[in-house]
């Protein structure tokens, strides 16, 4: 691994400025998804993973019903200025929180509120800040600054939780709430900061009637992209609930506090920030390399369900986070190079709105599961989902490119060929570039 090449989108001043940005606010996020999980829990009911379900489930609904809208304006406006806007709302509403909670006013339909309002919000930042990343860096590198904001993404969820667990034992969650307000002011800042002439003109879709739609009929006439995203729908719906999974693991079972469950989260995070610098040292996203990650995260599932004590679980979720991380950043770069920049927003949008939106059907299942059998169980539901991914991936490598296996003197290995060129705009493009055959 070249660390010219994990890092090469850093050679852009708007991507630098952006980055510096975004980490100091990564950090503040996690901090608050941190104690906002732990005063549901602790403070608000009594153990209740279903409460925790059902804030994930409202963060993350409104992707899926603010989905036309939100791929038309990232497709449409100005990213940067839809980027102040949503960026600057987020801290408002973590300030709001926040003296809620150090009041002693806050109660739990106040978090289901606020979690409501947060949805809303981040269903107009998410595709937008996914696809200003081409704005920042183009083509050539989107692939690597793809990698490296899920790095600094991930670096903030290592840190963050670790600060947040000292904190709620010193302070309290409220000022966990206040202080990630604050930390918005430095992704404004970098915005603010960007050299706007040195931006990479995108072309902007035609605002045409009916174009709302356009996103779906473009995903369901290429097979690679409809694969990919139901994929990522399985894992990201029941897979990637990591705060009911670590949280009701380090009540119910380690009977452990809120320093052990920053630890824990921290741990799954080690393992994402290593996840994000391979994906980053790639040059291309791999469809074989999606499935292996798919593949590695279920059975560190079913491995870290049968760990008996809490250091062994934690190196479990090393390897989670390594494989979760890996899967999603290669899903999100083959995805985002796989479509045309115009129609760009619209499908990160979808993408987006599956990743996120299947958690008001998967965040309550994984929490029932949680409290009627047991943490443990739960986590086999993550296993099943990536079981699941895997099987969607090897029927579409079967059906259309031809996955086979051959001898290779005494070893067997996999082989498949590349997706025809595309002939026409309705024809599916290859979600990567390979020679005709490639072994994975």
């Amino acid at each position: 691994m070249s660390l010219k090449s994990t890092f090469r989108s850093l050679k852009h001043t708007n991507y630098r400025m952006w980055a510096g940005g975004a980490i100091v606010s990564n950090v503040g996020t996690w901090m608050q998804r941190t104690a906002q999980d732990w005063i549901v829990l602790t403070q608000l009911t009594d153990k209740n993973a279903t409460a925790i379900g059902i804030v994930i489930g409202l963060q993350f609904g409104p992707q899926v019903l603010l989905l036309p809208v939100t791929g038309f304006a990232a497709d449409h406006l100005d990213r940067r200025k839809l980027l102040i806007a949503t960026q600057a709302a987020m801290g408002l509403l973590a300030l709001g929180l926040g003296i809620l909670t150090v009041g002693g006013w806050v109660q739990l339909w106040h978090v289901y509120l606020f979690a409501l309002l947060l949805g809303c919000v981040t269903a107009f930042d998410a595709p937008a800040r996914q696809t200003f990343v081409a704005d920042l860096v183009g083509e050539n590198d989107l692939s690597n600054a793809v990698a490296l904001n899920s790095t600094s993404f991930n670096l903030g969820r290592t840190i963050g939780p670790a600060i947040a667990g000292v904190l709620i034992a010193a302070v309290g969650c409220g000022w966990v709430f206040l202080i990630n307000g604050v930390s918005y002011i430095a992704v404004i800042a970098s915005l603010y900061l960007l050299k706007r002439d040195q931006l990479t003109p995108v072309d902007r879709a035609m605002r045409n009637r009916g174009r709302l739609t356009d996103g779906f009929r473009y995903v369901w006439k290429r097979p690679g992209l409809r694969t990919l995203l139901l994929m990522l729908f399985l894992i990201g719906t029941f897979g990637l609930k990591f705060p009911i999974y670590i949280s009701t693991m380090t009540v119910t079972v380690f009977h452990a506090d809120a320093d052990h469950y920053g630890l824990l989260t921290s741990l799954a995070a080690v393992g994402s920030v290593a996840g994000a610098l391979l994906s980053a040292s790639t040059a291309r996203p791999r469809l074989g390399a999606i499935l292996i990650a798919a593949g590695v995260f279920g059975l560190a599932f079913v491995l870290a369900a049968l760990m008996p004590g809490f250091w062994m679980f934690g190196l479990m979720l090393v390897l989670i986070g390594l494989s979760a991380q890996m899967f999603t950043t290669t899903t999100n770069s083959a995805v985002q190079l796989s479509t045309d920049p115009a129609m760009r927003g619209r499908v990160i949008a979808i993408l987006m709105a599956i990743f996120l939106g299947g958690s008001p059907i998967g965040g309550p299942i994984v929490g029932w599961v949680a409290d009627r059998y047991g943490a443990r169980w739960a986590l086999l539901v993550g296993a099943a989902s990536a079981l699941a991914a895997v099987l969607v991936g090897l029927r579409y490598m079967v059906r259309y490119r031809g996955l086979r296996i051959e001898m290779q003197g005494v070893l067997p290995r996999l082989r498949y060929d590349e997706a025809p060129a595309p002939a026409g705009p309705t024809s599916p493009p290859s979600p990567n570039t390979h020679s005709p055959t490639q072994n994975d």
